[in-house]
């Protein structure tokens, strides 16, 4: 049974002097941004005042992240995925792509938020934003979203792996391992590879897309 308070969540959440303001926080996060292949997906997470196990998706194992979505489904007031695909990601850069994939996570939501936070992800909206690095260590609404971001887009992949075979996809979800990268010289690249990223260019002698470094604010330019 998963207990009632978050470790990896500060003692302080941003989210609870919001809280206490009587605003209705919605917490935003996403996977897949530096994956070779697939879409880039955001999950968007309104959670009611209280305190919650969830924590960032990358900390804890897939059988954990399952339990906590299944958790998640009945305590959101609402939540939404928002998805960019590997064809939008070439089309105007890994950065854009995740700005309007939050874009569409936020249109989803079926409930008027006031308040945004975010995972270092500067987006232009109505609402005001926090956006810090690591939010989904400081947040319990962003660490929400990032499990209901990954669990939905492995799941997506897991599906990849049956139409596009070969690549390994259920296994590494599109991310550069070596296996992942062996099999991308073996077969060539898939229709879900991102053409601009470098070592899916190198093979079709695309122009490399560099993307932002870690510690670049995401700052939306569009």
């Amino acid at each position: 049974m998963e207990g009632p308070l978050n470790p990896g969540v500060a003692l302080m959440p941003l989210d609870e002097p919001l809280w206490r303001q009587g605003r209705l926080v919605v917490g935003l996060d996403e996977a897949g941004r530096g994956a070779l292949a697939g879409p880039v997906v955001v999950g968007a997470v309104i959670l009611p005042p209280g305190h919650y196990p969830y924590i960032d998706s990358k900390r804890i194992t897939y059988g954990r992240r399952v339990r906590l979505l299944a958790r998640l489904y009945d305590e959101a007031l609402a939540l939404s995925i928002g998805v960019a695909s590997a064809v939008e990601i070439d089309r105007m850069g890994i950065l854009r792509a995740t700005h309007l994939a939050a874009k569409r996570a936020l249109g989803a939501i079926v409930l008027g938020a006031d308040q945004l936070i975010t995972d270092y992800l500067f987006l232009k909206t109505s609402l005001p934003v926090i956006a810090v690095a690591k939010a989904e260590d400081k947040s319990p609404s962003v660490a929400a979203a990032s499990i209901l971001a990954k669990v939905w887009r492995d799941a997506r992949m897991r599906e990849a792996d049956t139409s596009q075979p070969g690549y390994g996809f259920a296994r590494h979800k599109g991310y550069g391992t070596s296996q992942h990268l062996q099999a991308l010289a073996d077969l060539g690249p898939s229709c879900l590879h991102r053409q601009s990223f470098a070592p899916v260019a190198a093979l079709l002698h695309q122009p490399l897309s560099l993307g932002p470094t870690p510690s670049d604010p995401q700052v939306d330019s569009g």
